[in-house]
């Protein structure tokens, strides 16, 4: 199993660490967050150590993302949340804190002031689709 010695969900992983574990199995362990967004956040990590959502196996990914809808219907349960927010964040341009793969389930109810911004835009006259057109060769490429 891969892992990096000085990453701290590393170390949750393998209990170095203290965390308030919800759920676990062979190839996923999801625990609260020490710093929530609200109220039952949870991070969703790979045992095995990826630093990048896009550098995912996606064997592991599917491993990972099978767990997600259980996870958002408990945190609902436990929380009262009227939905969540589910996000990964990948290079710390986007955001991301901890140089480990993780995903984040946070439960959102009606007035939380949690929000984020949703700048939406236009393309352009046919932008759109000379940018459908890239990204299709691009999976030519990457798959």
């Amino acid at each position: 199993m891969s892992r990096d010695p000085d990453c701290v969900f590393c170390k949750v992983v393998a209990v170095e660490l203290p965390a308030s574990v919800v759920y676990e199995d062979e190839g996923v362990v999801a625990f609260l967050d020490i710093a929530p967004l609200a109220e039952g956040h949870i991070l969703v990590v790979s045992r095995e150590h990826h630093t990048r959502f896009s550098e995912f196996p996606p064997q592991e990914c599917a491993k990972l993302a099978s767990v997600l809808p259980a996870l958002g219907r408990a945190l609902m349960d436990v929380t009262g949340a009227e939905g969540f927010n589910l996000l990964v964040n990948e290079g710390v341009v986007a955001g991301q804190a901890v140089d480990h793969l993780h995903f984040h389930l946070i439960p959102r109810k009606e007035g939380d002031l949690l929000g984020y911004r949703w700048n939406a835009g236009k393309y352009k006259d046919g932008r759109a689709t000379e940018l459908a057109a890239a990204y299709q060769a691009a999976l030519v490429k990457h798959q």
